[in-house]
């Protein structure tokens, strides 16, 4: 790949189509095709070094059609875990192979199998990203040097091959060539273009700043994307769900065990029907609940002193939750997005021994955390053999639950039977008592329900968010970078003296009717006749040869 070295003297990169000094075209000299501005045909770093292994990944990284191709697959994929809800999205206590079968079927087992219930935290989701944000550093990396070293050293005098293969060019002659370039001047500066003078020819440049918008538009998205990526780094976001009962003291998830809350009580309030305001709407709409308040009145710890079971809990600050009155502490803050009413929390249990008719005593068990044995009033111990929160019996036909939520439970108690020196088991559920002794014989013990109580649950979303920052200035530099580079064009007019004649080039990157415009407004103040759109006469010229 050998340097191409121009009549000016100037040595220019392989692969340059334009001089960077005089613009003398390099690339098919003898054509009279328009010239490539783009990246005012200068080499790039793809188009130069191609033979070691960086070079390979440099040019596959820097090509538009790959980083297209990157894109589609990102947008194809990212709508794949739009389907059915991720697995973060789960109501909880949900185990993720049982809940997407039971919600979808076949297709929510696929898209299990495939790991698309937690797509955007995948390893190989995370590596298309960065092979986005790979490819559009390079892509710019690769254009916007090339592309800044040829506007800056540009000179005013371009040679005649330059002017002429120009989209917008034309000649003229004048009587007075001085006062032609001068009233040209008069015309560019008011319309606040920048002029540079040099061996009596005139560049006229506008807007140039405006060729970096998509640079700065890569820039913000670079921002955006680190941002993003940013969140599935521990300690920078966090978007957790948690359940506390009444009464209870929970971890904040995502905390790293800094912080507990406590649930002292769960206010639920319903719009009254006589309502003034909205007593109308609910009597229209009577099967249908109305939420006044639904509020938890939570009080925040940290732990204090040595790592234990008996560590203590030091209260940080208390305060209502509502819906839109959200828990805000360090950077974390809690939301109220949910509730449960009345859900079971213990069960009472009465025992009577059925050859004497003798109530043997009652024992109470903690749905949430129930004991392994109970003693009874008369000594004798009844031992829980298996307990199922929420009960239901499997394909296999064999009893097990759904979740840890006790919503259905179930218990199977077995007790030292003293005529056949055996254990008998009974399974006891909701409108379920029977034997399940291994012999099947008769249990001399009989089990039933003494009691319940209930309580209420809250439903809160915990969230810290420390890549707000990054989305938000990535953001903001993207839309500062696409109104750059789309609504101010980059303008240059090129006037040329030539043997008493005037020459006049120009070009821009976009928008050519107002650059045509300007131009008229030098043409009707000097004389100078109106340049040619080369690619309308193009038109023209195709035009006359399919009418003949």
């Amino acid at each position: 790949m050998m340097n191409k070295n121009c009549e000016c003297g100037r040595v220019n990169p392989y692969g340059t189509e334009v001089c960077g000094s005089c613009g003398k075209p390099l690339a098919d000299p003898d054509s009279n095709r328009l010239l490539n501005m783009r990246y005012e045909g200068a080499a790039r770093r793809s188009q130069i070094y191609s033979t070691s292994i960086i070079d390979k990944i440099w040019n596959f990284f820097s090509s538009v059609k790959v980083g297209i191709g990157i894109i589609i697959v990102t947008l194809i994929v990212s709508s794949l875990g739009t389907i059915f809800p991720q697995e973060m999205f789960m109501p909880p206590g949900e185990t993720p192979e049982v809940y997407y079968e039971e919600e979808y079927g076949g297709l929510g087992q696929v898209y299990y199998a495939f790991g698309l219930h937690n797509m955007y935290g995948s390893w190989w989701y995370m590596l298309l990203i960065a092979a986005l944000g790979i490819s559009i550093i390079i892509a710019s990396i690769d254009r916007f040097f090339p592309l800044y070293k040829a506007l800056k050293s540009q000179r005013v005098t371009r040679h005649k091959s330059f002017m002429k293969r120009q989209r917008i060019f034309g000649t003229s002659r004048v009587e007075d060539v001085d006062n032609t370039f001068q009233a040209a001047q008069d015309v560019l500066k008011k319309k606040r273009y920048n002029i540079r003078e040099e061996n009596g020819h005139i560049l006229a440049e506008k807007n140039r700043w405006a060729r970096w918008g998509p640079y700065v538009n890569h820039i913000g998205l670079i921002i955006f994307l680190i941002g993003a990526s940013l969140r599935f780094f521990p300690g920078m976001y966090v978007d957790e769900n948690m359940w506390v009962r009444e009464g209870e003291t929970e971890v904040v998830p995502g905390t790293s065990g800094d912080y507990y809350v406590e649930n002292q009580g769960f206010t639920y309030e319903e719009f009254d029907e006589d309502d003034e305001i909205f007593g109308d709407g609910m009597e229209a709409s009577a099967a249908l609940q109305f939420e006044e308040t639904f509020r938890t009145d939570a009080v925040l710890y940290t732990p204090e002193g040595p790592l234990g079971v008996d560590q203590e809990l030091e209260e940080v600050d208390r305060h209502p939750i509502e819906v839109n009155d959200a828990f805000h502490f360090d950077d974390y803050t809690l939301y109220q997005v949910d509730y449960k009413l009345d859900e079971l929390k213990e069960l009472s249990f009465e025992v009577e021994d059925t050859e004497t008719d003798e109530v043997l005593g009652s024992f109470t068990v903690d749905l949430n955390d129930p004991d392994d044995t109970y003693a009874l009033d008369n000594g004798e111990d009844v031992r829980i053999n298996s307990y199922f929160p929420n009960f239901y019996m499997n394909d296999e036909g064999m009893p097990t639950t759904e979740n840890d939520v006790p919503d259905n439970p179930a218990f199977i108690f077995e007790m030292a039977n003293p005529d056949t020196e055996a254990l008998d088991h009974t399974f006891l559920g909701i409108q379920a008592n029977y034997n399940v002794s291994p012999d099947q014989e008769e249990n001399r013990y009989e089990f039933s329900l003494d009691g319940f109580d209930t309580n209420d649950l809250t439903g809160l979303t915990v969230r810290k968010d420390n890549t707000i920052p990054y989305l938000s200035v990535g953001g903001a530099i993207f839309l500062i970078g696409l109104v750059q580079g789309s609504y101010w064009p980059h303008r240059r007019i090129w006037l040329q003296r030539n043997d008493g004649e005037v020459w006049l080039a120009a070009h821009t990157n976009k928008h050519w009717a107002p650059l045509k415009k300007d131009i008229d407004a030098i043409t009707k103040e000097t004389g100078i006749t109106a340049p040619r759109d080369q690619i309308d006469d193009e038109y023209e010229k195709g035009e006359d040869k399919d009418n003949s």
